[in-house]
C-alpha cells in the first residue's frame, strides 16, 4: 500500500483526524492499527467505504472507545493479513492547537506526531491539572515564572483567580510563598530569593514549586508538557544567579517538572 498522511491532528473532541494522499483507493476491509510500542497490545478500526477513484481520502477515529492507554503508539495500515507501517510528511505540531486542547479537563492527553523515520505515531499522556511553564528567568533578586493552566476547565478570558506560588523543601519542610496573578488562564508569579535563602539556611538541595489556584482542588506542579521538547533535563541548561555568594538555578526532573536547584 502506498499511501502518505499528509495532516495528521488530534482534534478537540479526542478524534484523530488524517489526510492521506494514495497511489490507488483503500481496498475493502483495510484496517487502520494501533500497536504500543512497549507492549505489543493493538487496537484496530475499519476504515471508511473502499472503491473510490481518488488520490486523497479523509479518515476520522474517535480514540476514546479504543480505550488506549499512555506512552507511544505505531500507526499501521493491515488489509488481508500484510501490515504496513504507515508514512507521514506532517510534523504534527501546533503550539495553539496544544494550548487550545489543554483548556478543558481531560484524564488522557493524546497527540499525533511524526517520528524520527517519517512515521505516525501517537503519544498519549496521562492529563491532569498542572502549570504549563512557558518562561523561567531571574530578575532583580527574584525567581520569576510565567505560564498557562493546563487541563483546570478554567476559562480562557479576562477573568481573575486568587493565587499562591509556593516553594518547598521536601528535606526539611521548609516553605516560602508568594502571591501569584492568574487571569483567564495564564498566570505569573515570581517569589523572592533572599527569603529562599533565609528560610533553609544551612542547607543546599532542592526546592519544587506550586501554584495553589482558587478554584482547583490541588496544588498545581509546574513543569513542560505542551510542546515538542522532550527530556528538558539534558536539553533546557540555565545559568545559575548568585545570592549572597549561594548559586541557584532552575532545572528540570527527568519528567519535565521544574525544580529550583540551591547550591553546589
Amino acid at each position: 500500500m502506498s499511501v502518505v498522511v499528509t495532516d495528521a491532528e488530534v482534534t478537540l473532541a479526542d478524534v484523530l483526524s488524517l489526510r492521506l494522499a494514495m497511489k490507488e483507493p483503500l481496498k475493502s476491509g483495510t484496517e487502520l492499527v494501533l500497536r504500543h510500542r512497549t507492549t505489543g497490545v493493538e487496537r484496530e478500526v475499519t476504515l471508511g467505504t473502499p472503491g473510490a477513484v481518488a488520490r486523497e481520502a479523509t479518515v476520522a477515529v474517535s480514540l476514546a472507545p479504543l480505550l488506549l492507554t499512555a506512552g507511544r503508539w505505531d500507526a499501521y495500515l493491515r488489509h488481508e493479513g500484510k501490515r504496513t507501517r504507515l508514512r507521514s510528511i506532517d510534523p504534527g505540531f501546533s503550539l495553539d492547537h496544544l494550548d487550545a486542547y489543554a483548556l478543558c479537563k481531560r484524564t488522557l492527553a493524546y497527540r499525533s506526531y511524526r517520528t524520527r523515520n517519517g512515521y505516525l505515531a501517537l503519544k498519549i499522556d496521562d492529563a491532569a491539572p498542572a502549570a504549563e511553564v512557558r518562561a523561567v528567568w531571574f530578575r532583580e533578586g527574584r525567581f520569576e515564572v510565567t505560564g498557562l493552566l493546563a487541563y483546570t476547565g478554567l476559562e480562557d478570558d479576562d477573568s481573575r483567580h486568587e493565587a499562591m506560588l509556593a516553594l518547598h523543601r521536601k528535606q526539611t519542610g521548609a516553605r516560602v510563598s508568594a502571591t501569584a496573578t492568574v487571569q483567564g488562564v495564564r498566570f505569573h508569579a515570581a517569589v523572592s530569593l533572599v527569603d529562599v535563602l533565609a528560610a533553609d539556611p544551612e542547607a543546599s538541595g532542592t526546592w519544587v514549586p506550586t501554584l495553589e489556584v482558587d478554584g482547583v482542588g490541588e496544588p498545581l506542579r509546574l513543569g513542560g508538557w505542551l510542546d515538542d521538547v522532550d527530556g528538558k533535563r539534558r536539553r533546557l541548561h540555565y545559568p545559575s544567579a548568585r545570592i549572597d555568594g549561594v548559586p541557584i538555578r532552575p532545572s528540570y526532573t527527568a519528567d519535565d517538572e521544574l525544580r529550583i536547584e540551591v547550591g553546589g
